[in-house]
């Protein structure tokens, strides 16, 4: 009976151990060749990147060494399974969000002021000086790898498709997370697009996608560059980087600092609260409008993610005349209420005194008149 238990014991654990290797074999061949994943940093490449303070030992790293904190193997199991199981009140809008569209000919048309158009969660259309230029154009369904891997975006349809852009100066990315960096973006985007400015190594993803290097320009953080009589600053911010299991911090993470000849903006990417917003403030400020993240935090990895708290006050960090919630009103990529953001961080902009705006999605808007946005719309949902 025992010789019994025994041999059916080691069959259970032979099955196990080959049912693991078949996923991790199963891994391997689908991130090969899967191209949403996206490239890999080489040897060669990383070469190039030892003159930077931010990186080392193989990896980019932020101003605190400590930060990500690194969970426990029992924390991140335990909330795994909150995020996977917990039903979140409010944790999306009752229906798809509506949208200002706006018309083809409208955008390729414009000469006016600076003007912004939202498309949720931390993608901008932006106008400028006549040129037009996208921010973190992420306009893809859902924020992973593969459809069937996250939830749907929380508007179905978009200000102005793809397909209907006019030709796009330059493409400015905060980083390489899905929720940022679209795979399918990015090659609808291919045959427009002039050129691609990214943080450090960010430039692999696209060069595996078919763009050409001649396009991509890398910067470091704290670097400038001119184009077309625009000026762009990668700057600093508190987040970390990764598309697969074994590649996180392999690339830069930053925000940007936009100058054009009439208007200085900021851009946060995704970023933990940090003595970084005050020197940038320094360094650049002040800001005639900045657009801060604001959602899908949680307590126990805001050294990632501001609170909505910490957003109010790192406009005033950045001595901004004027700021932007983002990084909301797209997806559910954390477990507060959908609104809870925007509700949170108005309140404390109120207590803090610093003006703020909250355009719909798909409303064209310059820095000064963003007049006829419904108030808190969001309640409608």
């Amino acid at each position: 009976m025992k010789k019994r238990i025994q041999k059916i014991l080691k069959k259970m654990l032979i099955t196990l151990l080959s049912l693991i290797g078949i996923l991790i074999v199963a891994y391997f061949l689908i991130v090969k060749f899967y191209p949403s994943f996206g490239g890999d940093v080489t040897k060669k490449d990383y070469e190039s990147y030892t003159n930077s303070k931010q990186y080392e030992n193989g990896k980019f790293r932020n101003l605190d060494a400590n930060v990500p904190q690194d969970l426990g193997f029992n924390d991140m199991v335990k909330l795994s399974w909150k995020f996977f199981t917990a039903k979140v009140e409010n944790g999306r809008p009752k229906d798809d969000l509506k949208v200002q569209k706006i018309d083809s000919a409208n955008v390729a048309d414009y000469k006016g002021d600076t003007r912004f158009i939202w498309y949720g969660h931390s993608a901008f259309l932006m106008q400028t000086q006549g040129k037009n230029i996208l921010i973190d154009p992420m306009f893809g369904k859902v924020a992973a790898p593969m459809e069937f891997l996250g939830e749907n975006r929380f508007n179905k349809e978009m200000p102005l498709e793809i397909e209907k852009l006019p030709k796009i100066d330059a493409v400015i990315i905060s980083h390489d997370h899905y929720d940022h960096l679209d795979y399918d973006s990015i090659k609808k985007l291919k045959s427009k697009v002039e050129h691609y400015f990214v943080p450090l190594a960010v430039g692999v993803h696209l060069k595996a996608w078919g763009i050409s290097e001649e396009k991509i320009t890398e910067l470091d953080w704290w670097e400038e560059t001119t184009y077309k009589g625009l000026q762009f600053a990668c700057t600093p911010s508190q987040h970390f980087s990764g598309r697969k299991m074994n590649n996180r911090q392999s690339t830069l993470w930053s925000s940007w600092v936009i100058k054009t000849p009439t208007d200085n903006i900021f851009f946060s990417g995704d970023s933990g609260y940090g003595e970084h917003f005050a020197e940038i403030g320094n360094k650049y400020g002040p800001f005639d409008f900045a657009m801060l993240e604001c959602g899908q935090y949680n307590e126990q990895w805001q050294d990632i993610h501001m609170l909505p708290e910490q957003t109010a006050q790192a406009g005033v960090d950045l001595r901004a005349k004027k700021i932007m919630p983002i990084h909301w009103a797209g997806f559910k990529l954390a477990l507060h209420s959908w609104t809870d953001p925007i509700e949170r961080v108005t309140k404390k902009a109120n207590e803090l005194n610093i003006p703020l705006v909250a355009p719909r999605i798909g409303q064209a808007f310059t820095i000064n008149n963003i007049e006829n946005s419904p108030s808190n719309w969001w309640k409608n949902y």
